[in-house]
Protein backbone atom coordinates (compact mmCIF):
# COMPACT_ATOMS: atom_id res chain seq x y z
CA UNK A 1 0.00 0.00 0.00
CA UNK A 2 1.24 3.35 0.06
CA UNK A 3 -0.51 6.96 1.16
CA UNK A 4 -1.90 9.65 -0.94
CA UNK A 5 -0.85 8.01 -4.26
CA UNK A 6 -0.74 4.84 -5.83
CA UNK A 7 -0.07 2.99 -8.99
CA UNK A 8 -4.05 4.30 -10.37
CA UNK A 9 -3.88 7.33 -9.63
CA UNK A 10 -4.98 9.52 -12.48
CA UNK A 11 -3.91 13.56 -12.58
CA UNK A 12 -3.55 16.66 -14.58
CA UNK A 13 -1.03 19.13 -14.97
CA UNK A 14 -2.08 22.98 -14.64
CA UNK A 15 -0.09 25.17 -16.81
CA UNK A 16 1.36 22.45 -18.55
CA UNK A 17 2.82 24.21 -21.48
CA UNK A 18 5.07 25.98 -19.74
CA UNK A 19 8.71 25.30 -19.79
CA UNK A 20 8.98 23.63 -16.44
CA UNK A 21 5.98 21.50 -16.96
CA UNK A 22 6.87 20.58 -20.35
CA UNK A 23 9.74 18.58 -18.46
CA UNK A 24 7.54 17.48 -15.50
CA UNK A 25 5.12 15.81 -17.68
CA UNK A 26 7.78 14.27 -19.89
CA UNK A 27 9.63 12.86 -16.34
CA UNK A 28 6.65 11.80 -14.86
CA UNK A 29 5.03 9.96 -18.10
CA UNK A 30 8.81 7.78 -18.31
CA UNK A 31 8.16 6.85 -14.93
CA UNK A 32 4.82 5.17 -15.27
CA UNK A 33 2.38 8.04 -14.35
CA UNK A 34 -0.87 8.38 -15.74
CA UNK A 35 -1.14 11.94 -16.56
CA UNK A 36 -4.69 12.23 -18.21
CA UNK A 37 -4.56 16.02 -19.46
CA UNK A 38 -3.66 19.35 -19.14
CA UNK A 39 -4.98 22.99 -18.68
CA UNK A 40 -3.83 26.24 -20.39
CA UNK A 41 -6.41 28.37 -21.52
CA UNK A 42 -6.23 29.60 -25.16
CA UNK A 43 -4.06 26.60 -25.86
CA UNK A 44 -6.66 23.82 -26.40
CA UNK A 45 -6.01 21.25 -28.85
CA UNK A 46 -1.97 20.88 -28.29
CA UNK A 47 -0.65 18.02 -26.99
CA UNK A 48 2.14 17.76 -24.58
CA UNK A 49 4.26 14.38 -25.01
CA UNK A 50 0.83 12.92 -26.11
CA UNK A 51 -1.29 14.70 -23.12
CA UNK A 52 -4.08 16.43 -24.64
CA UNK A 53 -4.10 20.09 -23.84
CA UNK A 54 -7.91 21.43 -22.61
CA UNK A 55 -8.57 25.15 -21.78
CA UNK A 56 -10.02 24.50 -18.28
CA UNK A 57 -10.34 21.75 -15.92
CA UNK A 58 -13.54 21.67 -16.09
CA UNK A 59 -13.39 19.68 -20.00
CA UNK A 60 -11.46 17.06 -18.66
CA UNK A 61 -13.03 16.10 -15.04
CA UNK A 62 -16.86 16.78 -16.80
CA UNK A 63 -15.51 13.48 -19.18
CA UNK A 64 -13.78 11.27 -16.65
CA UNK A 65 -12.29 11.31 -12.91
CA UNK A 66 -9.15 12.93 -11.92
CA UNK A 67 -7.93 12.34 -8.74
CA UNK A 68 -4.76 14.88 -8.33
CA UNK A 69 -3.44 18.06 -10.24
CA UNK A 70 0.05 19.46 -10.47
CA UNK A 71 0.00 23.38 -10.33
CA UNK A 72 2.74 24.81 -12.82
CA UNK A 73 1.68 28.50 -13.24
CA UNK A 74 2.97 31.40 -12.04
CA UNK A 75 2.34 32.86 -8.48
CA UNK A 76 -0.37 35.44 -9.45
CA UNK A 77 -2.22 32.90 -11.40
CA UNK A 78 -2.14 29.67 -8.69
CA UNK A 79 -4.69 30.71 -6.23
CA UNK A 80 -7.14 30.78 -9.47
CA UNK A 81 -5.83 27.47 -10.67
CA UNK A 82 -6.05 25.52 -7.16
CA UNK A 83 -9.80 27.28 -6.51
CA UNK A 84 -10.44 25.51 -10.01
CA UNK A 85 -9.09 22.46 -9.56
CA UNK A 86 -10.96 22.03 -6.04
CA UNK A 87 -14.28 23.44 -7.35
CA UNK A 88 -14.05 20.87 -9.87
CA UNK A 89 -14.19 17.68 -7.76
CA UNK A 90 -10.11 17.51 -7.64
CA UNK A 91 -9.10 15.93 -4.40
CA UNK A 92 -5.37 16.04 -3.90
CA UNK A 93 -3.29 18.78 -5.39
CA UNK A 94 0.10 19.32 -5.65
CA UNK A 95 1.68 22.88 -5.72
CA UNK A 96 5.03 23.12 -7.75
CA UNK A 97 5.11 26.93 -7.20
CA UNK A 98 7.15 28.89 -5.22
CA UNK A 99 6.32 32.91 -3.89
CA UNK A 100 2.54 32.56 -3.42
CA UNK A 101 1.59 35.39 -1.00
CA UNK A 102 1.07 33.31 2.48
CA UNK A 103 -2.87 35.24 2.38
CA UNK A 104 -3.62 33.46 -0.73
CA UNK A 105 -2.10 30.00 0.46
CA UNK A 106 -4.12 30.55 3.43
CA UNK A 107 -7.06 30.83 1.27
CA UNK A 108 -6.48 28.00 -0.57
CA UNK A 109 -6.07 25.70 2.13
CA UNK A 110 -9.34 26.57 4.07
CA UNK A 111 -11.28 25.98 0.63
CA UNK A 112 -9.75 22.61 0.16
CA UNK A 113 -10.65 22.05 3.99
CA UNK A 114 -14.18 22.77 3.23
CA UNK A 115 -14.26 20.74 0.00
CA UNK A 116 -12.61 17.88 1.37
CA UNK A 117 -9.54 17.86 -0.89
CA UNK A 118 -5.89 18.08 0.36
CA UNK A 119 -3.20 20.57 -0.77
CA UNK A 120 0.78 19.37 -0.87
CA UNK A 121 3.10 22.56 -1.00
CA UNK A 122 3.05 24.94 -2.58
CA UNK A 123 7.18 24.86 -3.34
CA UNK A 124 7.48 21.84 -3.35
CA UNK A 125 8.31 18.93 -5.39
CA UNK A 126 5.03 16.51 -5.07
CA UNK A 127 5.15 12.46 -4.04
CA UNK A 128 6.17 9.67 -4.70
CA UNK A 129 5.01 5.60 -3.89
CA UNK A 130 8.35 4.03 -5.34
CA UNK A 131 7.68 1.98 -8.56
CA UNK A 132 4.29 3.20 -9.00
CA UNK A 133 3.27 6.82 -9.53
CA UNK A 134 5.11 9.84 -8.67
CA UNK A 135 3.07 13.60 -8.83
CA UNK A 136 5.23 16.51 -9.12
CA UNK A 137 9.09 16.78 -9.68
CA UNK A 138 10.38 14.61 -7.56
CA UNK A 139 13.69 12.75 -8.03
CA UNK A 140 14.15 14.49 -11.13
CA UNK A 141 14.35 12.59 -14.56
CA UNK A 142 12.65 8.66 -14.00
CA UNK A 143 16.42 7.07 -14.42
CA UNK A 144 17.49 8.52 -11.76
CA UNK A 145 14.20 8.63 -9.62
CA UNK A 146 14.54 4.56 -10.02
CA UNK A 147 17.98 4.79 -8.56
CA UNK A 148 17.34 6.64 -5.56
CA UNK A 149 13.78 5.47 -4.56
CA UNK A 150 12.89 1.50 -3.96
CA UNK A 151 9.62 -0.18 -2.57
CA UNK A 152 9.81 -0.75 0.98
CA UNK A 153 8.39 0.26 4.47
CA UNK A 154 9.97 3.59 5.32
CA UNK A 155 7.71 6.69 4.99
CA UNK A 156 9.88 10.39 4.32
CA UNK A 157 8.40 13.74 5.09
CA UNK A 158 10.68 16.77 4.47
CA UNK A 159 10.75 20.50 3.78
CA UNK A 160 13.27 20.29 0.75
CA UNK A 161 12.46 18.55 -2.08
CA UNK A 162 16.11 17.99 -3.00
CA UNK A 163 16.70 16.27 0.67
CA UNK A 164 13.47 14.25 0.00
CA UNK A 165 15.69 12.22 -2.53
CA UNK A 166 19.15 12.48 -0.77
CA UNK A 167 17.39 10.48 2.00
CA UNK A 168 15.72 8.33 -0.23
CA UNK A 169 18.91 7.33 -2.11
CA UNK A 170 20.42 6.92 1.14
CA UNK A 171 17.90 4.88 2.58
CA UNK A 172 18.27 2.97 -0.35
CA UNK A 173 21.79 2.47 -0.47
CA UNK A 174 21.26 0.73 3.25
CA UNK A 175 18.72 -2.08 1.92
CA UNK A 176 16.04 -0.07 3.29
CA UNK A 177 12.88 0.64 0.32
CA UNK A 178 10.41 3.55 1.25
CA UNK A 179 6.51 3.38 1.03
CA UNK A 180 5.85 7.31 0.32
CA UNK A 181 7.80 10.03 0.37
CA UNK A 182 6.13 13.55 0.49
CA UNK A 183 7.61 16.66 -0.54
CA UNK A 184 5.63 19.09 1.56
CA UNK A 185 6.61 22.68 0.69
CA UNK A 186 9.34 24.87 2.61
CA UNK A 187 7.24 28.13 3.29
CA UNK A 188 5.80 29.45 6.33
CA UNK A 189 2.27 28.30 5.25
CA UNK A 190 1.89 25.15 3.36
CA UNK A 191 -1.34 22.90 3.03
CA UNK A 192 -0.17 19.62 4.68
CA UNK A 193 2.15 19.13 7.72
CA UNK A 194 4.28 16.60 9.29
CA UNK A 195 1.34 15.94 11.74
CA UNK A 196 -1.29 16.30 9.08
CA UNK A 197 0.29 13.23 7.03
CA UNK A 198 1.14 11.15 10.22
CA UNK A 199 -2.44 9.24 10.66
CA UNK A 200 -2.32 8.56 7.21
CA UNK A 201 1.15 7.02 7.56
CA UNK A 202 -0.18 5.38 10.49
CA UNK A 203 -2.34 3.60 8.93
CA UNK A 204 -0.73 2.38 6.17
CA UNK A 205 0.48 -1.31 7.00
CA UNK A 206 3.04 -1.46 4.96
CA UNK A 207 4.96 1.34 6.50
CA UNK A 208 7.16 0.76 9.60
CA UNK A 209 9.14 3.83 9.90
CA UNK A 210 8.87 7.26 9.31
CA UNK A 211 12.29 9.47 8.18
CA UNK A 212 12.03 13.17 8.31
CA UNK A 213 14.19 16.15 6.96
CA UNK A 214 13.51 19.55 9.05
CA UNK A 215 14.64 23.34 9.55
CA UNK A 216 14.76 26.17 11.61
CA UNK A 217 11.48 28.73 11.29
CA UNK A 218 7.64 27.59 12.07
CA UNK A 219 6.20 24.90 14.38
CA UNK A 220 5.53 22.05 12.48
CA UNK A 221 8.06 20.07 14.71
CA UNK A 222 6.27 21.01 17.76
CA UNK A 223 2.90 19.76 16.11
CA UNK A 224 4.18 16.65 15.20
CA UNK A 225 6.13 15.73 18.88
CA UNK A 226 3.08 16.46 20.22
CA UNK A 227 1.12 14.45 18.10
CA UNK A 228 3.29 11.18 18.17
CA UNK A 229 2.79 11.81 22.52
CA UNK A 230 -1.41 12.21 22.32
CA UNK A 231 -1.32 9.28 19.64
CA UNK A 232 1.04 6.99 20.60
CA UNK A 233 2.34 6.35 17.68
CA UNK A 234 3.35 2.90 16.24
CA UNK A 235 6.40 4.15 14.05
CA UNK A 236 9.53 5.19 14.76
CA UNK A 237 10.73 8.30 13.21
CA UNK A 238 14.15 9.77 12.67
CA UNK A 239 14.55 12.99 12.00
CA UNK A 240 17.29 15.07 10.65
CA UNK A 241 17.75 18.78 11.56
CA UNK A 242 19.33 21.44 9.36
CA UNK A 243 20.74 24.47 10.30
CA UNK A 244 21.95 24.48 13.66
CA UNK A 245 24.10 27.17 13.11
CA UNK A 246 21.29 29.60 12.92
CA UNK A 247 20.75 29.37 16.50
CA UNK A 248 22.40 32.43 17.09
CA UNK A 249 21.51 33.87 14.18
CA UNK A 250 17.65 34.93 15.09
CA UNK A 251 15.84 36.64 12.07
CA UNK A 252 18.04 34.70 9.97
CA UNK A 253 16.48 32.92 6.76
CA UNK A 254 17.56 29.59 5.90
CA UNK A 255 17.05 27.89 2.54
CA UNK A 256 13.42 28.47 1.93
CA UNK A 257 11.24 31.31 1.74
CA UNK A 258 9.10 30.99 4.77
CA UNK A 259 12.00 29.43 7.37
CA UNK A 260 12.56 32.44 9.08
CA UNK A 261 13.63 31.78 13.05
CA UNK A 262 11.63 34.18 14.74
CA UNK A 263 11.77 33.36 18.59
CA UNK A 264 13.05 30.21 20.70
CA UNK A 265 10.38 27.86 19.28
CA UNK A 266 11.70 28.26 16.39
CA UNK A 267 15.25 27.30 16.90
CA UNK A 268 16.89 24.14 15.85
CA UNK A 269 17.72 23.32 19.64
CA UNK A 270 14.22 23.96 20.64
CA UNK A 271 13.43 21.44 18.00
CA UNK A 272 15.52 19.05 18.87
CA UNK A 273 14.69 18.83 22.06
CA UNK A 274 10.74 18.55 21.58
CA UNK A 275 11.68 15.79 19.17
CA UNK A 276 13.61 13.81 21.71
CA UNK A 277 11.61 13.98 24.37
CA UNK A 278 8.24 12.52 22.44
CA UNK A 279 10.66 9.21 21.26
CA UNK A 280 11.63 10.84 17.68
CA UNK A 281 15.58 10.20 17.03
CA UNK A 282 17.46 13.08 15.96
CA UNK A 283 20.90 12.15 13.30
CA UNK A 284 23.34 14.02 13.71
CA UNK A 285 24.46 13.48 10.05
CA UNK A 286 22.01 11.99 6.89
CA UNK A 287 23.94 8.94 6.72
CA UNK A 288 22.89 8.45 10.03
CA UNK A 289 19.30 7.83 9.28
CA UNK A 290 19.47 4.32 7.65
CA UNK A 291 21.03 2.73 11.04
CA UNK A 292 18.55 4.21 13.35
CA UNK A 293 15.83 3.29 11.68
CA UNK A 294 17.33 -0.18 11.41
CA UNK A 295 18.36 0.24 15.39
CA UNK A 296 14.37 1.26 16.66
CA UNK A 297 12.92 -1.28 13.92
CA UNK A 298 15.30 -3.90 15.94
CA UNK A 299 13.87 -2.51 19.07
CA UNK A 300 9.97 -2.51 18.25
CA UNK A 301 10.49 -6.25 16.92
Amino acid sequence: MSILIDRNTTFIVQGITGREAVSLTRENLAYGSKIVGGVTPGRAGREVYGVPVYDCVRDIASKRKVDGAVVCVPPKFTRDAVFEAIENGIEIIVIVTERIPRLEVAQMVELAALRGARIIGPNCLGIITPDEVKMGGVGGPAADTKKAYSKGSVGIMSRSGGMTTEIANTLTAAGLGQSTAVSIGGDAVIGTSYAELMPLFEADPETKAIAIYSEPGGRMEAELAEWVKDNDSRLPIVAFMAGRFMDEMPGMRFGHAGTIVEGRADTTADKIERMQRSGISVAERIEEIPGLIQQKLAEVN
